[in-house]
């Protein structure tokens, strides 16, 4: 172990002192969320909240006379580590903003509705969500564009809308789960201690056999029903083409993207390449819009300058003849990173401050006591994700908490970092909308118009991938150690 991993230990704090901050941390984001900010919790309040949990933290070792110098040696220590993760989230801001313009993810929405049939609608539902959520990186995003529209067709067939609304969700959240672009996938391993590409190949392992199984599911679900009457995606497909110049060459980019990252290539050099090659194919193929993007009426070098580097940088939104489309056609750039870079470091100085202190030392002992077998160490990390999910009612810190909290734990059972960051996302990301007082829940349930009570028995996939997560850890499928150095 190197000397800058290893734990710092207090002898004189106990259990219950470690875990005063953790439970005051826990109080403040619930109350926090559940009765004052809600959807905006993200915006800067649940940031300031884990200052706040770092300043009990601080107290806690002020009592038992731990130097700030001590605790603020740890902080650095954190921050340096997240120093990739924040640059890798960056330039995925970046890339979703060129991949926009260019035209790319709108040849996926494009070719990837027009799948549709009434016997296998909702087996389709799940790849064409999977796709647009793969592309923007956002299950929000996907539920409030492609999945209302979905859930107007799945009414029109004589499908119940649960079940639309579970199939929307399920694929909505494997595409959030397996994209690069999705904040969450970069968080957790921020949190655990990998890299971007490690922890999505890693985590392709329990989540490739729950969606084979989802989809199978639905399958059967498809064939058992009656549906009337056809999809009808003309206006959808007829906007698309309207705005943006359509084409199979679009995916030259995602593919080279996808070779780069399956030769391991660097993830910094991957996005750079994937955002640059989105900014030359923006003006090859869509020059009308890069140059409206910049103000200007005719595409010249100024114009094609600034309309690819606002992409890159700022909001851009793309407006079409169907009002359903413009949100999903819009993207917040690097800037859009901001709120999570922020509570990123916002943890990192909280889990310093905790290190700093012997905290993370003292809960990492107890449990590895309680918890002797790697499954018990996995099955622990998955009951702290969903009961953080019920409590503290947010996606990001269900995984910000316990990846902190047990990073230790499974450094010190030898376990590698992409173990922690794929049970977080394996059970953390997937099963926040299952909660409907969870942020997550109360916003899908709403742009759907489907209650959590409806949908909640159909969206299989994402309560499949925490059986599936630990089915692997009670068998040791796949549980990778750590490297000797």
């Amino acid at each position: 172990m190197k000397e800058e991993d290893k734990i710092v230990k207090n002898r004189e704090l106990s259990i219950w002192e470690a875990l005063i901050p953790v439970l005051a941390l826990i109080g403040m984001l619930a109350y926090n969320v559940l009765f004052v900010y809600s959807d905006d919790a993200l915006g800067g309040s649940n940031q300031f909240i884990l200052l706040m949990g770092a300043a009990v933290a601080a107290v806690v070792g002020f009592l038992n006379k731990v130097s700030y110098s001590d605790m603020m040696e740890e902080v650095a220590k954190n921050m340096k580590a997240t120093t990739s993760p924040i640059l890798i989230l960056l330039m995925v801001g970046g890339l979703s903003g060129t991949w926009l313009i260019s035209g790319i993810i709108p040849a996926m929405v494009y070719y990837g509705i027009q799948i549709l049939n009434p016997t296998i609608f909702l087996a389709a539902c799940v790849v064409i969500c999977s796709i647009i959520s793969m592309a923007t990186g956002s299950s929000w995003t996907t539920s409030a564009t492609v999945g209302i529209a979905l859930i107007g067709i799945g009414n029109a067939l004589g499908i119940p809308a649960g079940m639309t609304a579970g199939a929307v969700l399920s694929g909505a959240y494997f595409g959030d789960k397996m994209s690069p672009l999705s904040d969450t996938t970069n968080l957790a391993p921020a949190m655990a201690g990998t890299d971007l590409f490690t922890h999505i190949r890693y985590m392709s392992i329990t989540t490739t056999p729950t969606i084979i199984l989802t989809l199978i599911i639905f399958v059967i679900i498809g064939f058992s029903i009656d549906t009337t009457g056809k999809a009808d995606i003309d206006g959808i497909t007829t906007a698309i083409k309207g705005t943006f110049n359509i084409s199979p060459w679009l995916f030259i980019v995602p593919i080279l993207v996808v070779l780069m990252i399956v030769k391991k290539t660097q993830p910094l050099i991957a996005l750079l390449t994937g955002t640059l090659l989105g900014g030359v194919f923006a003006v090859v193929f869509q020059p009308d819009i890069v140059a409206s993007i910049a103000g200007e009426k005719v595409l010249n070098f100024h114009a094609a300058y600034r309309g690819v580097m606002d992409a890159i940088t700022t909001k851009t939104a793309i407006h079409t003849s169907n009002p359903a489309l413009n949100n999903l056609f819009s993207a917040n750039g690097m800037a859009g990173m901001l709120n999570t870079i922020w509570l990123i470091i916002c943890a990192m100085v909280f889990g310093g401050v905790m290190d700093g202190i012997g905290a993370l030392a003292r809960i990492t002992d107890s449990l590895l006591k309680m918890f002797h077998t790697t499954f018990g160490l996995f099955a622990s990390t998955v009951a702290s994700c969903l009961a953080l999910n019920a409590t503290a009612s947010d996606q990001y810190l269900a995984i910000v908490v316990p990846g902190k909290m047990f990073a230790k734990a499974y450094k010190d059972k030898g376990l590698a970092p992409e173990n922690l960051s794929r049970t977080l996302e394996d059970s953390a990301t997937v099963t926040s909308v299952l909660v409907p007082w969870n942020t997550c829940g109360a916003y899908h349930s709403s742009v759907l118009g489907v209650s959590p009570a409806s949908y909640i028995g159909y969206a299989f996939f994402n309560y499949l991938s925490p059986f599936t997560t630990l089915l692997f850890a009670a068998f040791r499928i796949k549980i990778r150690q750590l490297r000797q150095k």
